[in-house]
């Protein structure tokens, strides 16, 4: 379903009780959660917007009772409360577990419950809460592109294919590293940006090489070739980027 999907229901105002997303990447969770706090107004932020950190990396230990007693509670100045859980299913013990159960099966009518897991949602888990809206964030390689563009929009100004798709071959496949190009990119103050505009701006030799090249070719797949040779354009002398790819298909002979 893919990040965009969060995005839609953001854009219905999360209608559902409870909603359980999961991404491999924890930034995408990260940037849900930010997505989600927006739909609150600042002023009821305090009494209607609560996040609960269960993974290991918290400083302090949230607990699922609280979570629940303020899942429970009539939001203040505003129609809902939004209570968010963050953290790996894993760790929930098999009594925490039937709790969350029992919750979904009777939610609250003033509170939407939203859980944030950190890693692939295995069967067993999608069966534990089958009332509940579930969503993949994860963004395939493919849909890079689109995301690069979306973001760059959010932070007002507009990139090309050729741009997006030169960000992604230099800086990989990486949301993390590519929002932090994003942001240094906004700092330029146009609203339209061209190659030429950031190619000494975006630190780094250049994610793919000529191998990927080769590799790209045997398998056929254009899209691959074409985004890999903008990069290595960019990064590679001519001479030298023909001089490779002949003494590579060359040990293939």
């Amino acid at each position: 379903m893919g990040f965009q999907a969060l995005l839609n229901e953001i854009e219905k105002g999360l209608p559902s009780s409870g909603y359980l997303f999961h991404a491999s990447d924890n930034f995408l969770n990260r940037e849900a959660i930010k997505a989600i706090k927006e739909l609150v107004p600042e002023g009821e932020r305090e009494f209607n917007f609560h996040i609960f950190d269960f993974s290991r990396e918290a400083d302090e230990k949230a607990s699922l009772e609280q979570l629940l007693v303020t899942a429970n509670t009539v939001p203040f100045f505003g129609k809902r409360r939004f209570v968010i859980w963050s953290g790996n299913l894993k760790g929930l013990s098999k009594k925490d577990m039937k709790t969350m159960e029992s919750y979904f099966s009777n939610p609250s009518p003033f509170s939407v419950l939203l859980l944030f897991h950190d890693g692939i949602l295995k069967k067993e888990m999608r069966e534990s809460f089958r009332g509940v809206k579930i969503i993949s964030l994860d963004i395939r390689e493919a849909e890079i592109p689109s995301w690069i563009r979306h973001r760059a929009k959010l932070k007002g100004f507009e990139v090309s294919d050729d741009v997006a798709g030169y960000l992604l071959g230099l800086k990989g496949p990486d949301l993390g590293l590519l929002s932090a190009e994003v942001e240094k990119i906004s700092l330029l103050g146009k609203q339209e940006i061209g190659v030429d505009d950031i190619s000494g701006l975006i630190e780094g030799g250049g994610f793919y090489t000529p191998f990927d090249l080769v590799e790209a070719l045997e398998e056929k797949n254009a899209e691959r070739v074409f985004r890999i040779y903008k990069v290595l354009k960019e990064t590679t002398e001519s001479y030298s980027l023909i001089g490779i790819l002949n003494w590579l298909y060359g040990r293939k002979l």
